[in-house]
């Protein structure tokens, strides 16, 4: 599993200048971008997860554009059409420029407003501002439906087309009408910035006091190659706290493998997740024979929580590790592979399995409910109030109490 990614499918709006040189000569174009074509409808033919390819006769797409690919922005826009028609939007052809965005994201560095969007019932909607961006900063909010951006009406616009228009260079803004409900639609000018990936923080937010004998761990992302060596390290730190609470809030998710590897410090040979394959085979991953940490544990969800980080909630819930907190969850059960198309510097995002929890539910667009649900007013926001957090505490040191209650019979 370690080379699988849990791609959300959601865009990072940044910029990365990237220079992409063919070095081929204008009459061996169609030939060489007919290949790229050709490779992605093998990959899709034999990788992607619905043997019917959404009910479709596949061969038909084969050569159905042989004798129009003459340039490689042919090429794409082919491919792009012939994926589109899975109706599956998390699998994706990646051009050579975003390609290389996105390898950069999971370096941990890129340029832009710091939001994450997705495409739902026909509407751009920001799945989670970043933490600590200008999108953030500027009050952007998970839910939020962008109207248009920079006059033009998002109606029927696609998630590259519309993070293309949102990206652009450091310094620059970008105008943003964002439709939230309860609220009149508001215009927000943002200033594009280089963003800073930062995957865990232990930064407490404003106005909450956490008590000395709680552990606080904001996961922001599964996406850095060092996200579950990093957060075994904070847990090492805190091996004298009584009590952790791990905040997955707005974490859209990253590298299943990272999603595993954080599971494994709090379960002893439990079912951690199951992936299913277009053959039905399944492969389950199981934590390691010790506990790295048996300290009471809340874990922090909302509906910006998706992909990686509901592996995560649902082992800790399914086993009856930790308590959740707060809202259901997205509801993104299916597993991505991220394929490198050399030698053309693009890549394809496939949806090759689905995953279950370790109860063996499928949790794709249904999500994962919390144990105890605590909703946000706008009141709240304004506020800056996170009852969702304080109740979390709460929570969190009465079930430190009882487990010393335990512990003196």
């Amino acid at each position: 599993m370690k080379n699988i990614i849990k791609n959300t499918a959601l865009i990072t709006l940044a910029l990365m200048v990237v220079s992409v040189s063919f070095n081929r000569s204008n009459t061996a174009f169609a030939e060489s971008e007919t290949a790229l074509y050709d490779m992605v409808w093998k990959i899709v033919n034999t990788r992607y997860l619905d043997q019917t390819n959404n009910g479709q006769n596949w061969e038909r797409w084969r050569h159905k554009y042989d004798d129009k690919i003459k340039t490689p922005e042919d090429a794409y826009v082919a491919i792009d059409t012939m994926v589109a028609s899975l109706n599956d939007r998390y699998t994706r052809f990646v051009n050579p420029k975003d390609f290389e965005e996105e390898q950069s994201m999971i370096k941990g560095s890129l340029f832009g407003i710091g939001i994450q969007i997705g495409l739902r019932d026909g509407k751009i909607l920001i799945i989670a501002p970043i933490e600590d961006t200008p999108g953030e900063k500027a009050g952007l909010l998970a839910e939020d439906e962008i109207l248009s951006i920079d006059g033009a009406s998002t109606k029927d616009m696609t998630i590259d087309k519309a993070a293309d228009k949102i990206r652009g260079p450091k310094g620059t803004a970008v105008e943003l009408v964002i439709k939230r409900k309860g609220v009149p639609n508001k215009t927000y000018k943002i200033v594009r910035d280089e963003i800073e990936i930062k995957s865990i923080s232990l930064k407490v937010p404003e106005n909450v006091k956490i008590d000395d004998k709680i552990g606080y761990i904001r996961l922001s992302s599964f996406m850095g190659r060092n996200v579950g060596s990093e957060f075994k390290d904070i847990m090492q730190k805190y091996k004298d706290k009584e009590g952790i609470i791990i905040d997955l809030r707005a974490n859209t998710g990253g590298l299943l493998s990272n999603a595993i590897q954080i599971s494994d410090l709090f379960l002893n040979d439990e079912i951690i997740v199951s992936t299913v394959d277009r053959d039905g085979y399944k492969d389950t991953a199981r934590s390691t024979r010790r506990y790295f940490s048996t300290q009471p544990l809340v874990v922090l969800i909302n509906k910006g929580s998706a992909s990686a980080s509901e592996i995560l909630s649902g082992a800790l819930k399914d086993n009856q590790r930790a308590i959740l907190i707060g809202e259901n969850t997205f509801g993104k059960g299916l597993v991505q592979e991220v394929k490198s198309l050399s030698p053309f510097g693009a890549g394809l995002n496939i949806t090759i399995q689905k995953y279950l929890t370790p109860n063996g539910t499928d949790i794709n667009k249904k999500g994962i409910a919390p144990d105890i649900e605590v909703k946000i007013t706008e009141e709240d926001i304004k506020n800056k109030n996170d009852v969702q957090l304080k109740k979390a505490q709460e929570v969190l040191l009465q079930m430190i109490e009882n487990e010393k209650m335990s512990a003196n019979r």
